[in-house]
């Protein structure tokens, strides 16, 4: 009743031996995700001064502070030849409301910024605006540029 321990019936003695695959490696390879980082940083770096919104305009300058905004914000400019744009679109003076009621997510009560080049007459502006608050817009703000030299001036300093 004896049982006989190590032999497999090959008559070697030896077990066989198996070969084991090489080990999976669990390492992640950075080089490919560092360069194609380093390629859309490139990108968005010379991107972003192309991505300027609105119409350019030389804007006047004020000690105003900046506003919080969480959207997009809906512009009209007029630039210093006094043509009127709407976000980016050029028109005519009948048209612009109705562009604004189309652009206008809240209606009438949609905010909207009147950007006025600083060449531009004060009375164009007016017309401008006056258009505006006519058909029912009551939240038309002017914009400016804050201007440097009052940025740390207290207010209703001037300067000399």
């Amino acid at each position: 009743m004896g049982m006989s321990v190590g032999g497999s019936g090959s008559g070697s003695g030896r077990r066989g031996r198996r070969r084991s695959a090489p080990a999976a490696i669990s390492d992640i390879n950075m080089t490919p995700f560092i360069d194609v980082m380093l390629v859309l940083l490139i990108v968005f770096m010379v991107a972003a001064p192309m991505m300027v919104v609105g119409v350019p305009l030389d804007l006047p300058q004020t000690a105003a502070k900046p506003l919080n905004m969480e959207q997009k914000p809906l512009t009209v400019s007029v630039d210093a030849g006094g043509r009127v744009f709407v976000l980016e679109t050029e028109l005519a003076d009948a048209d612009i409301v109705t562009k604004l009621r189309e652009v206008a997510p809240a209606g009438e009560e949609e905010r909207i910024y009147v950007r006025g080049a600083k060449a531009v007459n004060y009375g164009r502006v007016a017309e401008v605006m006056a258009l505006i608050t006519a058909a029912g817009f009551k939240k038309v703000a002017l914009v400016t540029e804050p201007d440097p030299k009052l940025a740390g001036a207290p207010a209703g300093a001037r300067p000399n």
